[in-house]
């Protein structure tokens, strides 16, 4: 990724920074003054060398229009400076407040169904509003001018988790700007009644005027008018970002700027777009408490950010000490979970770990969600393990700026994705979501380390990829599907893929069209499967649900049949060659441990070893320079012996094989041949 501000790193990633930023967010003002110091000293002591400040102090910075008080943040600079913690600035524009309301009622989020939100909350403001990009960026200029040259500053923290809680906004404002937005992508109204295929139940339009956000209708709502209003949204929560940075950037030239994506979790915005505007990715994760495997997706979170950063260091903005308080159930994390989840972010490429936030607090939404300092103080199990991490993190500052690299990669397409979930498809049991997170899991239990790509993106570097989930594919990433395998490449494409193009019409040609020469097959009909029911394969005792096709092969050899169900006698999975590479298709969902039997046969053809490690050790390698250091988590209950040589930087221990306790963590340092 190329930076597009005038910063440039210096002994770190970030100007000024040269160990690993550990921290969180902090926020003072909810707290007496006389209790700073004792925040400050604390964070000395648990190592933090990095807090987020400012996120939602709006109404404490601006409380009247244009009347601004920077007492308060003029004495918590200067507190933390004396400490030597460095800042990353918020600008409060998540939340507005009750005063730009009151004074712009116009500026509200109408949802879909016509219901404008009350203040109250955070992220409540219409991205499209214009006295809203007024007031937001006249604060960041103002915060710009305040602090921009202050010693304390290491980065600008624009916003907070665009497209959370809302996104999508039908207000009048919006209904105009989503105008225009169509009249630069069209043109002309011709060229829009034709993408949006409105000779279908008499939608055509003959003035722009009469042109509306999809807001709920009697019945389905025009799939391709959905779809664009999804890029129309992420385009003006992008709008919004850009004119803050720009407006800081005009003050403060020397200091990256960025804002917390939720790369994974989020899926509103299109973040390859978002990626290209930011200095450096920054991301937050949360656990999905229940889930028994966590770590799986807090790897694949962590993966697709380092992807978004295009495989430069990344920063971990916010993660949980503990539980959070916003989920069904709010489970604690077990003892040492805290510091395997943070070396399995900076395993995967961050270079900062931070978390929401640094003291508990007492009052508001978010009272029972944890904290560095928790509601039991400094006595607690999670102090007392912050602290520890904080020392982990200070003993690893040669591993910055070190990269990692995949052999594989996970076509991602927000675009695809959002285009997938409208109404009306074949099964209700369809989920992209779903379909990625079982091939990740495969590869992450075979210890394949993966980057996420778009399917437009070059792709040559990887010998495996995998499209789980690609229902809107273009004919432009279907050409460069098919080149990627030509050259060589493994590709293992799963069903319902390649079924639409941009504008959510069916390709010409039917199913798979763009697809139909790298497959070597044709899909005449779709065979969704009832509910529960599942269907013998031909092959290793296999057994799929949810879904079916009928398919014709055209090239392609079998790989397995069906022994039964509507497709029986029927392929359901195929292999084909093209150039130097092979194409796989798998016609059904299979579970992740019968996805084994399919990708062990695409790693052969690609040239891959899975790791032959327990399925609980997770092992990523960061490549520097002089050393690769390998970080070896066990999520498991038994200790593993590593046959690695080299130094373990957390203990300092050595030797030519090391042993990872069960729930404990390695990173070990490899050093390069010398010549």
């Amino acid at each position: 990724m190329e930076s597009t501000g005038n910063w440039s790193t210096s002994a770190g990633w970030l100007p000024g920074v040269s160990a690993v930023s550990y921290g969180g967010d902090y926020n003072p003002e909810q707290w007496p003054e006389e209790l700073w110091p004792e925040d400050v000293e604390l964070m000395r002591q648990a190592g933090v060398n990095l807090v987020s400040i400012g996120i939602f102090s709006w109404a404490m910075i601006e409380p009247r229009p244009g009347e601004y008080d920077f007492g308060w943040m003029d004495r918590l600079f200067e507190l933390l400076h004396a400490a030597g913690i460095r800042i990353s600035l918020g600008t409060p524009t998540a939340s507005p407040p009750a005063w730009f309301f009151h004074e712009h009622p116009e500026a509200r989020v109408v949802t879909r169904d016509g219901t404008t939100l009350g203040f109250g909350s955070r992220g409540m403001a219409s991205p499209s509003s214009p006295a809203y990009r007024r007031a937001s960026t006249s604060i960041a200029t103002a915060l710009a001018k305040r602090y921009g040259s202050h010693p304390a500053l290491a980065v600008w923290h624009v916003h907070n988790e665009y497209g959370a809680p809302v996104s999508e906004c039908y207000s009048d404002e919006s209904v105009r700007a989503f105008r225009e937005w169509l009249r630069d992508r069209y043109t002309s109204l011709d060229a829009l009644n034709g993408a949006w295929g409105t000779a279908f139940w008499g939608q055509r339009y003959v003035e722009w005027e009469h042109v509306s956000a999809p807001a709920v209708s009697a019945s389905v709502v025009n799939p391709a008018q959905r779809l664009d209003f999804a890029r129309f949204t992420s385009d003006a929560l992008l709008q919004c970002f850009i004119a803050e940075r720009d407006a800081i950037r005009t003050e403060c030239p020397g200091v990256p700027i960025t804002t917390n994506f939720m790369a994974g979790t989020c899926e509103s915005v299109d973040l390859w777009k978002w990626a290209d505007e930011v200095d450096l990715v920054a991301n937050d994760h949360y656990l999905v408490a229940e889930d028994e495997r966590s770590q799986v997706g807090l790897a694949l979170s962590a993966d697709l950010t380092r992807s978004i950063a295009r495989g430069r260091p990344w920063l971990l903005m916010e993660h949980s000490t503990s539980s959070v308080n916003w989920q069904p159930r709010n489970l604690a994390k077990r003892s040492g979970e805290l510091t395997r989840n943070a070396l399995s972010h900076f395993g995967r490429g961050a270079d900062g770990v931070m978390f929401f936030q640094w003291r508990a607090s007492r009052s508001g939404a978010e009272k029972f969600h944890s904290a560095m300092l928790p509601h039991a103080g400094t006595r607690s199990r999670v102090w007392s393990e912050v602290c520890s991490l904080g020392g982990d993190l200070g003993r690893l500052a040669e591993v910055l700026g070190s990269e990692v690299t995949a052999d594989a990669a996970i076509l991602w397409d927000w675009e695809s994705f959002w285009a997938q979930d409208l109404e009306w498809r074949p099964s209700k049991d369809l989920s992209h979501r779903e379909r990625v997170n079982a091939f990740y899991e495969r590869l992450w239990q075979d210890q394949i380390v993966v980057d996420f790509a778009h399917p437009e993106a070059d792709l040559s570097s990887y010998r495996l990829v995998v499209a789980p989930a690609s229902y809107l594919l273009t004919q432009s990433a279907a050409d460069n599907l098919r080149r990627y395998v030509e050259g060589g490449g493994t590709l293992v494409v799963s069903y319902f893929s390649a079924i639409v193009d941009e504008h959510d019409a069916v390709h010409p040609g039917g199913f798979v069209a763009p697809l139909r020469d790298v497959l070597g097959l044709t899909v005449e009909e779709f065979l969704p499967l009832r509910a529960g029911e599942k269907v013998r394969l031909s092959f290793d005792g296999i057994v799929g649900d949810v879904w079916t096709d009928d398919v014709a092969l055209q090239g392609a050899e079998v790989v397995a049949a069906y022994e039964d169900g509507p497709a029986a006698g029927k392929p359901a999975i195929t292999r084909h060659r093209l150039g130097n590479g092979s194409a796989w298709y798998l016609s059904t969902r299979l579970t992740v441990d019968d996805l084994s039997v399919v990708l062990d046969k695409a790693y052969v053809d690609a040239g891959i070893v899975a790791g032959d490690g327990p399925e609980d050790l997770e092992l990523v390698r960061r490549r520097g320079s002089q050393a690769d250091y390998l970080i070896a988590v066990n999520h498991g209950t038994r200790p593993v012996d590593l046959p690695v040589g080299g130094v373990d930087l957390l203990s300092g221990q050595a030797g030519e094989s090391l042993k990872v306790e069960a729930g404990g963590a390695r990173v070990i340092r490899i050093d390069k041949p010398t010549d």
